[in-house]
């Protein structure tokens, strides 16, 4: 039942899994409008749908659920996710054991799964980001409260210089233990660690979104083109701030997610000590790897080279 991964067919893979009972529903709309298979092949399609189901969580979470919105727009975020991200672990975890290639290969493979879920939350960040600048006052406090309150409470403990080991090292370590909480939702809940990377998008987004909103009043008195430049200039300094090292961050958190949603998989349908669990778990341990060292570079990224270019 094996096939080599030099000419790896999207359409056989998908007949192998079905095959090994990872049937694909379709039963819900959100379900219906994009599959592991189509999103690997268009995995920019995937920023639309992130900007879809963040702007329909914006104006659920305060239709119904105002006083809790900032949490209740998340989980609405990750509820419209969650079929593609389980689908997504059970197609990865069968690679592990239906496809006769190397690790590399296998790696290349599953960064396939990682680029169209990085759209999806530059999608989701992006309308959020949206949906913070040019809602009133009065939403954005319903809508972003726990998120500005995370904010806060973050640069509460950065004091001082910035560029300096022992910062580095707070940020590192609470960076190193979301990549852990990644891990464990991952193994324990399947798609669990959604929200932790949701949670992520929306409090990146409420960064750059306040940060846009400040710059856009100072230069409000503007005219014209100038006014115009302005406008573009605070978005794109907005997004370069926050993304610059964000975007790595939450890079090393979908790998570890990935991880632990493969040795989740693994654990069920294969029987432990057989040779497709051992190479499961050797796979979902160079992505841990992987996401460690990719999470040390974020957090080298955001204490010393983003305050040089951003501050």
């Amino acid at each position: 039942m094996f096939f080599n991964s030099d000419d790896i067919d999207k359409n056989i893979l998908f007949r192998k899994v079905y095959k090994y009972k990872i049937k694909i529903n379709v039963n819900m709309v959100m379900e219906s409008l994009i599959n592991p298979i189509s999103a690997e092949k268009r995995p920019w399609n995937l920023f639309i749908i992130g900007l879809l189901y963040a702007s329909i969580a914006v104006f659920l979470s305060n239709w119904m659920f105002k006083e809790h919105a900032s949490l209740i727009m998340v989980f609405l975020i990750v509820m419209a996710s969650i079929p593609l991200l389980y689908l997504t672990l059970k197609i990865e975890t069968k690679k592990d054991t239906i496809l006769k290639a190397s690790e590399l290969t296998l790696l290349k493979e599953h960064g396939k799964a990682l680029t169209f879920l990085i759209f999806l939350f530059l999608g989701c960040t992006v309308a959020l980001v949206f949906w913070y600048v040019v809602l009133p006052s009065s939403l954005i406090q319903s809508t972003f409260s726990a998120q500005t309150s995370t904010i806060q409470s973050i640069n509460s403990r950065i004091t001082g210089n910035v560029a300096n080991i022992g910062v580095f090292l707070s940020i590192l370590m609470n960076n190193l233990k979301v990549l852990v909480f990644c891990i464990l939702f991952s193994f324990l809940y399947g798609a669990g660690a959604l929200f932790i990377l949701m949670w992520n998008s929306s409090v990146i987004a409420a960064a750059i979104g306040n940060y846009i909103r400040i710059k856009l009043i100072s230069v409000s008195g503007s005219l014209g083109f100038a006014k115009i430049s302005s406008y573009l200039n605070i978005i794109s300094l907005g997004f370069l701030r926050y993304l610059f090292h964000g975007v790595p961050e939450m890079i090393a958190y979908f790998i570890a997610g990935l991880a632990g949603g493969i040795i989740s998989v693994g654990v069920i349908n294969e029987k432990f000590g057989t040779r497709n669990f051992e190479k499961i778990v050797l796979d979902a341990s160079d992505l841990i790897l992987i996401s460690i060292a990719v999470i040390i570079i974020a957090a080298f990224l955001e204490v010393y080279v983003t305050p040089l270019f951003f501050m």
